[in-house]
């Protein structure tokens, strides 16, 4: 099973060039996911292990497409399936793995109903709040060239630039601010388990603070 796991991780060093879901981004969401696997019962971790490193295995098809149409969740339950084939993993994991994959995004439409899906989910959302989340948010920013705000309503900005589910068109006309108000203060409200829970309320009161502060630093009040 190890053996599996380096040959997973090698495939996803070389697929995620995306500065901000690269392999740094992988790890810290495979170490949550076993921190918070240690206060839930009965968690496969032949299932959630795989899972986890191939969460965002289709991350860069989606940043790439304008369209806004490409989940990434969606796409990387599929190539995830042929790399876990491979790897001949039984059937029935294979099914249970994907199932983490497509339900680990906000938007996919597609819940986690197991709890390996749900520490995945759980997981891979505390890594965009706090610390990690406020560098990983300005990693994006600079990488498709990102304000720091924009010139129009967000109501306006958002039915401009989004299309089902809230997926975004335009990656390069988003902005940390509109991120942290439609998406970030959201997060702990919509984790799963009572130790993601835990940490999501600590991590977003530091972002809370942080945003405040630039806000006043952009209006140049001190």
């Amino acid at each position: 099973m190890e053996m599996k796991h380096k040959k997973i991780i090698e495939i996803v060093k070389d697929k995620l060039t995306c500065s901000a879901h690269n392999l740094d981004h992988v790890f810290r969401v495979y170490n949550l996911c076993l921190l918070i696997s240690k206060g839930e019962k009965n968690v496969d971790l032949e299932v959630l292990i795989p899972a986890a490193l191939l969460h965002d295995i289709a991350r860069v098809e989606e940043s790439e497409d304008k369209t806004g149409k490409i989940d990434h969740a969606v796409l990387g339950s599929e190539i995830a399936e042929g790399i876990l084939r491979h790897l001949e993993y039984e059937e029935e994991n294979i099914d249970k793995i994907k199932h983490c994959i497509i339900a680990h995004r906000f938007r996919t439409g597609n819940e986690p109903n197991t709890i390996e899906s749900k520490i995945l989910f759980d997981s891979d959302k505390l890594d965009v709040i706090g610390a990690s989340g406020i560098a990983r948010t300005f990693m994006l920013a600079g990488q498709f060239g990102q304000r720091l705000t924009i010139g129009e309503p967000l109501d306006n900005y958002l039915n401009s630039n989004t299309v089902e589910n809230g997926r975004i068109k335009d990656v390069s006309k988003h902005t940390p601010f509109i991120e942290y108000e439609v998406k970030f203060k959201k997060i702990p409200d919509k984790l799963y388990t009572k130790k993601a829970k835990e940490i999501g309320k600590r991590r977003l009161e530091f972002m809370k603070e942080y945003f405040n502060r630039l806000k006043l630093e952009i209006e140049g009040i001190e």
